[in-house]
């Protein structure tokens, strides 16, 4: 068995998130994950909240470690990592009733974020909802000069790079049906940002 990835950020803010999802997910059945990483946060996530089925998914190259989590887990509600670049991927449109994501905002470039919206407009049900978590900027602004400093990290090793503006996420969300509904503050300076889904028709 491939050896667990492990990363302090992920164990650190599992607990703050999860409180966030439970309310937000309550209702739900199956969600998708874009960009499971190491695998903590599913496993964590999907122990925690029985009723969900817990979809991973992630770029090819972490699969291995996604898989050591899930396997090691023996938890029967988690499956194995969906094969999804967002810059070209596909899903089966509405099956997820939930759709959540960690960090991903910040290191893909500005088109794949958009592109990230769209997928997810196919793949919720309508009523559907989605949680992102990260650094975000609102108003143009950084919230603290911490994230600031990151901001000039990110760009730094990739130019396409950076902590996004909300108000930038909301547009891609209202192009295809979501709308922002909450905006939760959690530890080391990050947000959970929350939008639901309106009717397709």
């Amino acid at each position: 068995m491939a050896e667990r990835p492990y990363a302090e950020y992920a164990a650190r803010n599992a607990a703050p998130i999860l409180e966030i999802l439970e309310r937000e997910f309550g209702s739900a059945s199956r969600v998708l994950e874009i960009g499971s990483g190491t695998g903590q946060h599913a496993v964590a996530f999907a122990a925690a909240m029985d009723h969900l089925h817990w979809q991973t998914s992630d770029l090819d190259e972490n699969h291995a470690g996604i898989r050591a989590w899930v396997d090691d887990s023996g938890i029967d509600n988690i499956a194995p990592p969906l094969s999804m670049d967002v810059r070209d991927a596909a899903v089966e449109n509405d099956i997820y009733d939930a759709v959540f994501s960690s960090n991903t905002a910040h290191i893909m470039g500005i088109d794949a974020v958009e592109k990230m919206f769209a997928l997810v407009g196919e793949a919720l049900r309508p009523g559907g909802v989605f949680c992102l978590y990260g650094p975000f900027r609102q108003g143009g602004e950084f919230n603290t000069m911490s994230n600031a400093d990151f901001d000039a990290n990110l760009r730094q090793r990739d130019v396409v790079m950076g902590i996004r503006d909300i108000e930038k996420l909301d547009e891609f969300a209202l192009a295809v049906g979501l709308q922002r509904v909450r905006f939760y503050a959690v530890p080391s300076n990050n947000n959970v940002a929350v939008w639901v889904l309106g009717d397709k028709s």
